[in-house]
C-alpha cells in the first residue's frame, strides 16, 4: 500500500469526522449513519478504519469512565 497523499488523508479524516458526528447525534445508532459509514470506508485504507473504530470505542469508554458512568461487570467468582 502506498502512503496516502495529503488530499487523501484529509478526505479520510473528513469522512471519519462526519460519520462520528452522525453517531454522536443519533446516540450511536449506526443504522442511521450507513451512508456516512460507506463514505468513510471508501475514503480510508482498511487498516485506518480498524484503528479509527477501535479509537472511537476507547474514547467513548474513557468518556464514560471519567464521568463516573462506567459500571464494572458483576460476574460471579468461583
Amino acid at each position: 500500500m502506498a502512503a496516502p497523499t495529503m488530499r487523501e488523508r484529509q478526505a479520510c479524516w473528513g469522512a471519519r469526522d462526519e460519520y462520528w458526528r452522525c453517531l454522536d447525534e443519533h446516540e450511536g445508532d449506526a443504522g442511521r449513519c450507513q451512508t456516512l459509514r460507506r463514505a468513510f470506508e471508501a475514503s480510508c485504507p482498511q487498516q485506518w478504519i480498524k484503528y479509527f473504530d477501535k479509537r472511537r470505542d476507547y474514547l467513548k469508554f474513557k468518556e464514560k469512565f471519567e464521568a463516573g458512568q462506567f459500571q464494572p461487570s458483576t460476574t460471579a467468582k468461583s
